[in-house]
C-alpha cells in the first residue's frame, strides 16, 4: 500500500470513550475528521453542546471540524483511513450489511478485543472476511486509558503495522504534547497481548474483590506476563520484547488502573455479583469476558499452559466459586 497522503480523510467509527479519546487526539493534528455515531440523537446533542453526552463529557469539541455520519457505508465511502473503536462483540453485526469494498482503505483497529463468534482478532477478521491485506491493517493499543487522554495526562500508545513508514504516519496523527508513541510490526502479538491482558485484569479484579492484597497481585501479574509470553511464543514466534510497554505496560495499566472496566468487572465478580448482574451494573462492555471463552477455544489447538485464563474461564463460564478457583490458582503460581 502507498503511504498515507496528507489529503486522506480519516474516519473514527464508534461513539464510546475510546472513540472519543481518539477523536480528541486526531483533532490536535488534523483540521477535520469524519465521525460515525450510530445514534442520530447523540450526533444532534454533540452538534448543539460540543461534547459526547455519554462518554468523556469533559472533552469539548469544535464540531465545525467534525463531519458526523450515522450511515456506515457513507462514512466508509467518504474516508480513506477507517479507525474502528467499538466493542469487539458488536463489530460483526455492525458490518453484516456492508456492501462496499474495503480493499482501498487503511483499516485501523483500536478495538482491544476479539470477535466472539469467530475466535478471531480484529486484524484476522478483516483479513479473512473482508479481504483486507495485512499490510493495509493497523493496530492502536496501549498502555493507555481514554479517561487519562481526556485529562491530558502523559500517555503512551503502541502503533502496529507491517509497514514501518505507515506505522510512523499513523503515530504522527496521534502524537501530541501529552501523547507519545511506539511503533512495531508485531500486529499479531500486540493484538493477542491486548486480548489476554483483559482476561488477567478480570483475574486481578476478582482477587481484589475477594480481599487479596498487593503482595499476591504482584505474583498474579508477574505470572500473567509469563502466560502472555508462552501463548505468543507458541502460537506466533517472533523477536518481541515482552517486557516493553506494548505488552507488559498494557497489562499493568489494565490490571491496576481505577479506569479499567475489566478490573471493575472482576471486582464485582469477586464480591459475589453474577456475571449478568455485573454487566448490567457496569453498563459497559468488559472485553475480557468474551476474550476468556475465545482464548479457551483457540488454546485447544495450541495446548499452552494458561492457568490464570483457565481459572477465569471456570469462574465466568462454569459458575465455579471465585474463592475456590482463586485458592486453587494460588497453588499453581510461582
Amino acid at each position: 500500500m502507498n503511504v498515507m497522503k496528507e489529503s486522506q480523510k480519516i474516519a473514527v467509527i464508534g461513539s464510546g470513550s475510546w472513540a472519543t479519546a481518539i477523536a480528541k487526539m486526531l483533532l490536535l493534528n488534523i483540521n477535520q475528521i469524519n465521525w460515525y455515531i450510530r445514534n442520530a440523537a447523540s450526533i444532534e446533542y454533540m452538534q448543539q453542546f460540543h461534547h459526547n453526552p455519554k462518554y468523556l463529557s469533559s472533552v469539548s469539541f469544535d464540531t465545525g471540524r467534525i463531519k458526523f455520519y450515522n450511515d456506515l457505508e457513507k462514512v466508509i465511502m467518504e474516508s480513506d483511513i477507517l479507525i474502528f473503536a467499538i466493542p469487539s462483540a458488536f463489530l460483526k453485526g455492525m458490518l453484516s450489511d456492508l456492501k462496499i469494498d474495503l480493499n482501498d482503505k487503511l483499516v485501523v483497529s483500536a478495538i482491544k478485543g476479539i470477535i466472539p463468534e469467530n475466535n478471531q482478532t480484529i486484524a484476522e477478521y478483516f483479513n479473512q472476511h473482508y479481504n483486507v491485506p495485512f499490510d493495509r491493517i493497523g493496530i492502536i493499543t496501549g498502555p493507555c486509558h481514554a479517561e487519562e487522554v481526556a485529562l491530558e495526562r502523559l500517555s503512551y500508545l503502541t502503533i502496529a503495522s507491517k509497514t514501518e513508514e505507515q506505522a510512523k504516519k499513523l503515530a504522527s496523527l496521534l502524537e501530541s504534547y501529552f501523547i507519545r508513541t511506539v511503533i512495531t510490526s508485531d500486529i499479531y502479538g500486540t493484538e493477542y497481548a491486548a486480548v489476554l491482558k483483559n482476561i488477567f485484569a478480570i483475574a486481578s479484579g476478582i482477587c481484589h474483590g475477594l480481599g487479596y492484597g498487593d503482595n499476591f497481585q504482584a505474583v498474579l501479574i508477574s505470572n500473567a506476563i509469563s502466560e502472555i509470553n508462552r501463548f505468543l511464543d507458541h502460537s506466533y514466534p517472533s523477536q518481541r520484547a515482552i517486557n516493553s510497554s506494548a505488552y507488559l505496560g498494557d497489562l499493568l495499566v489494565t490490571a491496576y488502573s481505577q479506569f479499567s472496566r475489566n478490573r471493575a468487572f472482576g471486582v464485582m465478580i469477586g464480591k459475589g455479583y453474577s456475571v449478568r448482574s455485573a454487566m448490567l451494573d457496569m453498563n459497559m462492555i468488559a472485553e475480557g469476558y468474551y476474550a476468556t471463552r475465545c482464548i479457551k477455544e483457540i488454546n485447544k489447538k495450541h495446548n499452552v499452559n494458561l492457568p490464570i485464563t483457565e481459572t477465569v474461564y471456570n469462574i465466568l463460564y462454569e459458575g465455579i466459586s471465585p474463592a475456590i478457583e482463586i485458592k486453587l490458582l494460588t497453588q499453581q503460581l510461582t
